[in-house]
Formats: C-alpha cells, sequence, structure tokens
C-alpha cells in the first residue's frame, strides 16, 4: 500500500493542481537600488549551513522515495545537486526501513558527492499507532546509513496523516520522541506545508533539534494532494476533508519569521524562483528549501533539474545585484516591505 500510495503522490503533483490559493512570497518585497556600485560577477552566493559549504542557499527538499520510479528521480535530483552544489533531502524512509527491497530507491543518492544530505522519517513512526511498529533509535541510525546522512529530518505531517486513508493520527508522545532521537542523532524538524508557530519553534529546541525546516503553507497542499487521491478512490468523506483543509497552515514567510529561534532555519513551501530564495534569506531563513518547483523536471531527467536550478540560481543572483548585496550575509541586511495577507498575518500572531 505503502508504494502505491508514494506513486500516488508524484502522479497527482504531475497532473493536478495542488498548491495553496495564495503566492505569500509575493507579500515580501526588496528595495531596488538604481545604483548596486557592485559587478554581477562578484555576487557570492555560497553559504555554511550544518557545517556544510553550498554553492547557494538552496536545499532540494523531501520528494519521494519508495516505489520503483523513485530511484530514477532520486538520481536524477542527486546528480543535480552535485553538479549545482545545493543540499538535497529524500522522501519519507519509512519505506525502505520496512521493505529491503526498496532501500535502492533511497541509497542510490550515494552514487553522487551531494554537499549536504538529510535522511527523513516521520514523528508518528515513533510513537504507537493502530497498526504498525514503532520505530527505534536503531531506525533511525538505519535511515541516516541508507544515504549517508549529514542530518536526520523528522518530518511533522499531521495535516496529511488526518486526510489520507493510510493516516496515523495518535500524537501522545512526540516532542518525548524527538528528543529522544536528538540525543543520539543530528535531527532537524520538519513541516511538511502547515508550518511552524513560534511556539512550537520553542518547544522542538527545547528538545534538541540543530534546525528547523518550517515547510509552511504557499507550495504544495498535501491536503490537496489527498483530496485527488481520494477522488481516484472514491473515498467521499476524505475527498471532503482534503477540500475543506487545502488551504490550511501558517504561510511560510510568517512561519520563517515566527520560528526565528536562533536555530537554522530552512524556508521550505511555495519556493518558485531565485526571487523566492532572495526574500527567504532577506526575512531570517539560512537556506530555502524547493520540491514542487522541480518535480517535473526529476521526472525528466538530471539535465533538466540543473537547468531549473541553473536558472533559480541566475535570479537569485539578479535580486542580490539589484539590491546591491554582494553576499548573502549582505542580503541578510536588506530591509523588505511586507504587504497583503502575509503583512495581515504577522501583525495578528
Amino acid at each position: 500500500m505503502s508504494e502505491k500510495r508514494k506513486k500516488e503522490h508524484v502522479e497527482v503533483h504531475l497532473k493536478e493542481k495542488v498548491q495553496a490559493d495564495y503566492n505569500y512570497w509575493n507579500d515580501i518585497r526588496l528595495i531596488h537600488q538604481s545604483l548596486p556600485e557592485i559587478n554581477l560577477n562578484e555576487v557570492d552566493t555560497t553559504i555554511e549551513i550544518f557545517g556544510k559549504e553550498l554553492a547557494a542557499p538552496i536545499i532540494i527538499s523531501a520528494i519521494t522515495g519508495g516505489y520503483k520510479k523513485a530511484e530514477q528521480i532520486n538520481r536524477n535530483l542527486a546528480k543535480a545537486a552535485s553538479e549545482v552544489g545545493v543540499g538535497l533531502g529524500v522522501g519519507s524512509q519509512r519505506a525502505g526501513i520496512e521493505n529491503k527491497n526498496l532501500e535502492k530507491t533511497y541509497s542510490v543518492i550515494r552514487e553522487y558527492d551531494v554537499p549536504l544530505v538529510i535522511a527523513n522519517l516521520g514523528v508518528p513512526q515513533f510513537i504507537a499507532q493502530k497498526d504498525g511498529k514503532v520505530f527505534t533509535i536503531e531506525d533511525a541510525e538505519h535511515a541516516m546509513k541508507m544515504i549517508d546522512a549529514d542530518l536526520l529530518a523528522i518530518h511533522l505531517n499531521y495535516l496529511q496523516e488526518v486526510v489520507q486513508p493510510e493516516g496515523n493520527t495518535n500524537a501522545h508522545g512526540c516532542l518525548a520522541a524527538i528528543r529522544r532521537i536528538a540525543l543520539r542523532l543530528p535531527v532537524i524538524a520538519k513541516e511538511t506545508g502547515a508550518g511552524i508557530s513560534k511556539e512550537m519553534a520553542l518547544k522542538l529546541k527545547k528538545s534538541g533539534v540543530k534546525g528547523i525546516d518550517v515547510g509552511g503553507l504557499g507550495g504544495t497542499s498535501f491536503a490537496a494532494v489527498e483530496y485527488y487521491r481520494a477522488k481516484m478512490n472514491d473515498d467521499e468523506r476524505r475527498e471532503r476533508l482534503g477540500k475543506t483543509f487545502w488551504s490550511w497552515g501558517i504561510p511560510t514567510p510568517v512561519s520563517v519569521i515566527q520560528a526565528d529561534v536562533g536555530l537554522p532555519i530552512i524556508a521550505t513551501g511555495g519556493i518558485r524562483s531565485g526571487l523566492d530564495v532572495a526574500r527567504a534569506v532577506s526575512i531570517g531563513a539560512s537556506a530555502a528549501g524547493i520540491a514542487g518547483q522541480l518535480v517535473k523536471a526529476a521526472n525528466e531527467s538530471a539535465d533538466a533539474v540543473i537547468k531549473e536550478l541553473t536558472m533559480i540560481l541566475d535570479e537569485l543572483r539578479a535580486a542580490m545585484f539589484l539590491t546591491s548585496s554582494p553576499s548573502i550575509s549582505k542580503l541578510k541586511k536588506q530591509k523588505v516591505i511586507v504587504t497583503g495577507r502575509t503583512r495581515d498575518w504577522i501583525e495578528q500572531v
């Protein structure tokens, strides 16, 4: 069932509109400098994050794994990440832990020299559910070894869990589970489309995580993905839930600001261009996570992913040049104007 679900997730993304109903990144405006007083070729996009140097503040966020086609998709992503010099996280490795035959759909990325690799398991797997084994620290270590990971993302995906028919909806003990894992392994907490509040960011920091991927509202809505899966399977109840919660969550820019508790922040959720990457950095993100924008390219070839990432880098450099930001550290200091729904959110949270 897991393989079928993962296959359907990618297919739905390729065929249907599954984005949130509003682009919150367009509410973040950088101020143009008509005389930048720097040369475009002087712009340096490199960063250091989690002790690793990247060519740009970009991490290919978790997309897939755990079914046959995923091996080629992850190979394409890993080759591109290696050549461009950006980070890479894989999709949930639960399938690879539970079925050794599916490990290659993730471990394929070990064939490439990716500068920052992030493993991925869901927090529901570390607490008792109605069915299925409870994952252990050894399982978490296995996930990291499977792909030679530098970090383990523990993903928080209860919006998706409550909508999908296979969902694991027990949540007692999640923070304690994260704390146990973080005592032994380098862990980051990762939302998957609904964002992280300041209250939750503080709790996660206290639990020992080394970073936060806010995974906010604005990009792929997994409630929307599950809405289409429910339609495919004539599940009227889940279809209704998916439609109702399509745009549920904290917008990514708001979550970046809210989750600023002194840890590295990855701004995943609705990043569609290098300008969006610049916007994310300017409001406090250490890096931007990109997933949905790369799904189509990753389904085609590594060259297609490289082409898309190269254009995103061109856009980032242009944004830095036009704001007189020769480095990422200078971009972080630029004043921004916040408008629209994002401003409304910030004023009220």
